[in-house]
């Protein structure tokens, strides 16, 4: 009888514990951590589901994770991008460098039941602090998962600062305002913008940046000459086509991610278009891709490898301080933009 009750118990997890209290998993968590994140009511109930049904967290793995490094968890989905791969490499150079163990969690389709699910694996793993990328630190943030997370979460690169979390990021909205001011700057007025994917926030800020730019130079903001791609070089072709097919064509077009831009290269010389002299295409990133098309792309640097780094950096130091109430935290890295030969001066003539 002895032996069956330990089956019993071992059958019951946070997850069963949560539902028995009618919060979350990770509100169970933060409980048991006693987080002072909880409100009281919640904390009660939480403790009274553990004395009813006799949950017994498992000591020995908390016992194994507190003699451990410090640990660190990422979560991040399609390592393919060369953007996610610069990530990687760079939360892993900074966590070898000081000791930290990396604990990696791969999301399959990120919406946010997921991402609360792998924030709720990484902390039973006895993870310290968790790296998340764009878009889904953005969608963690917009849902709340990060607040109620009982450890430290720095958000890699969002598009946007996000209230109330870590974040290491370049300014979007300014990187590409000074993109756009920059073509402005070589003659050309009729200039299209290929937005990124709608659950990204870039999909706003660099768009604002575009269309400031624009203003600044006294120059009318064109819907028609805003189209939307979803960061693929897929989506760059439909989106470049979309511009093209215009009676007035642009005479650049500016694209959100250098894959986008890449797309555009390709879809001009299919078209009979010398670049730059008949079009002037721009990205944002500058991933390898950048210097592999012909001609080689001219574009913003966006340091992923050196702001994960420097996110990895910082949730260790996060993860050691046992402070409660630390505040956010918003840390900018510089951009520039890197001149190559994809833009140059607009031959057309002004109306």
């Amino acid at each position: 009888m002895a032996r069956s009750g330990r089956r019993a118990n071992q059958a019951i997890t946070i997850q069963t514990v949560a539902n028995h209290a009618g919060v979350s998993p990770m509100t169970v968590s933060n409980v048991l951590n006693n987080s002072s994140k909880v409100r009281q009511s919640k904390r009660d109930a939480v403790m009274a589901a553990v004395r009813e049904l006799n949950y017994v967290p498992n000591m020995a793995a908390r016992s194994l994770a507190s003699a451990s490094a410090t640990r660190i968890g990422l979560l991040y989905r399609n390592i393919e991008n060369a953007f996610l791969s610069s990530i990687l490499v760079g939360a892993l150079d900074a966590t070898s460098r000081l000791g930290a163990q990396l604990l990696l969690r791969p999301l399959e389709n990120g919406d946010p039941k997921e991402i609360a699910q792998q924030i709720q694996g990484l902390v039973e793993n006895g993870a310290n602090a968790i790296l998340i990328v764009p878009p889904y630190c953005e969608i963690a943030n917009r849902h709340g998962l990060t607040r109620d997370c009982p450890v430290p979460v720095v958000a890699m690169s969002p598009g946007d600062a996000l209230s109330g979390d870590h974040c290491v990021r370049i300014d979007d909205y300014g990187a590409a305002r000074d993109m756009t001011a920059y073509l402005i700057g070589l003659g050309h007025r009729n200039i299209g913008f290929i937005r990124g994917g709608a659950g990204h926030l870039i999909h706003r800020t660099r768009c604002e940046g575009y269309q400031a730019a624009l203003r600044d130079a006294g120059l009318p903001v064109q819907p028609e000459l805003i189209a939307t791609g979803d960061m693929s070089f897929e989506s760059g072709l439909v989106a470049g086509a979309a511009l093209l097919d215009l009676t007035d064509r642009p005479t650049a077009i500016f694209a959100s991610n250098d894959d986008m831009a890449a797309a555009v290269v390709s879809l001009a010389h299919r078209r009979g278009l010398d670049v730059p002299r008949d079009l002037s295409v721009v990205g944002f990133d500058d991933t390898p891709i950048a210097v592999k098309i012909w001609p080689s792309l001219t574009t913003v640097k966006h340091p992923g490898r050196q702001i994960s780094s420097d996110a990895a950096t910082l949730a260790v130091k996060l993860a050691k301080d046992v402070s409660v109430g630390q505040p956010s935290m918003l840390i900018y890295l510089e951009h520039k933009i890197v001149l190559r030969e994809s833009a140059g001066q607009c031959l057309k003539l002004s109306s």
